[in-house]
């Protein structure tokens, strides 16, 4: 039985004994009482039962969500401005209590909500510049794991790192710096790969779901699944494209894309694809390596290749050295949003050799 129901099942009583009060005091205006108040009460209850979640469960939801939004130091930023906009509501107060009334019976109450209103705009706003400052002064006496948590940033995990897995390897290096927030809506589109009829969806998931598990476990890295939401979008995508929006924060993705339209909106994106094209060994024209040619390429005579990062090699006039390590040496390097691809020849020594 959810909240929403048991709040209108009460505020439908709640009406319907008022309007049965109402209803027996309109009708003995017109000597009928009873008729009035069974009306009354019925129409009591319709609106109880319709409008009771709209100013009871909705408005407790709205006010969960936006909390939930807020960074852990922003609430302390306007928990700070509050108690600082009550101090000084407090010593206002003093003076104005001596004004002749009417003026000393409202003054008070209105400095009380305008100091502290002011208090917590003021002190959220500048949430940063305070936690900057007071890090600076007791920056010999504030714990590392309280700093690392003054200046982590949260970052929004989407479905497919989860299932590519090379997140956990990342993670262990300690370059992620921020707290990993796997929203609701991610869990469950990884539960309902996880349960794919598709056998080599099912294992995807599932494999997305242990490497969830082993993310947890990681003692450096704060993992936290989130019921954030935006009920106005329903793609995946979309969604936390509004999120990192909101919290200002960046997407971890591996989705190109995602990628791509989350810079079309003005969002941070960690591309792991991206990463993985960053570390990969970095070749010029006229270099020699060695490469396992491996399969016929696309064009008569080639061979195709690889390193051991993965890096594509497509080799000129390599078909005849299919299996063999080979010489070659190197004629061009193309980035492409798949990755980086190597266009090399044999060496003039192979070319003898055979």
């Amino acid at each position: 039985m959810s909240v929403e129901f048991i709040a209108r099942l009460i505020g439908m009583i709640v009406f319907s004994v008022g309007g049965i009060y109402v209803g027996v005091l309109l009708g003995r205006l017109v000597a009928e009482p009873q008729l009035y108040a069974v009306v009354f009460a019925l129409v009591g209850a319709l609106v109880g039962l319709i409008a009771t979640p709209w100013f009871t469960v909705r408005p407790i939801r709205a006010l969960r969500a936006k909390l939930i939004e807020l960074s852990a130091r922003k609430l302390l930023a306007g928990m700070a401005g509050l108690g600082a906009g009550l101090l000084v509501s407090a010593l206002v107060t003093f003076p104005l209590v001596q004004l002749p009334p009417p003026l000393k019976d409202f003054l008070p109450f209105f400095a009380v909500l305008l100091f502290s209103y002011l208090g917590v705009v003021l002190f959220s706003m500048r949430a940063d510049d305070i936690f900057q400052t007071l890090a600076s002064i007791f920056s010999g006496r504030i714990s590392e794991e309280a700093s690392a948590i003054i200046r982590s940033t949260p970052i929004l995990v989407d479905t497919s790192v989860i299932i590519d897995g090379r997140i956990t390897d990342i993670a262990k290096t300690g370059f992620i710096m921020g707290e990993l927030l796997i929203p609701r809506f991610v869990l469950n589109e990884l539960q309902y790969v996880a349960d794919s009829a598709d056998n080599l969806r099912r294992q995807r998931g599932r494999r997305g779901l242990e490497v969830l598990s082993e993310l947890q476990k990681l003692p450096d890295i704060p993992v936290r699944i989130v019921d954030l939401d935006a009920e106005d979008t329903r793609e995946v995508d979309a969604k936390l494209v509004v999120l990192a929006r909101r919290l200002k924060c960046p997407i971890l993705t591996n989705d190109y894309n995602l990628n791509r339209v989350a810079e079309l909106q003005g969002v941070s994106v960690l591309n792991i694809n991206d990463l993985a094209n960053a570390v990969k060994v970095v070749l010029l024209p006229g270099e020699i390596f060695d490469v396992n040619i491996i399969q016929v390429g696309k064009e008569p005579g080639q061979g195709i290749g690889y390193l051991d990062d993965g890096t594509m090699v497509v080799v000129e006039d390599g078909e005849p050295f299919i299996g063999m390590l080979t010489h070659v040496v190197v004629t061009k390097v193309l980035q492409t949003s798949a990755g980086r691809m190597i266009f090399a020849r044999v060496t003039p020594k192979n070319k003898e050799s055979l």
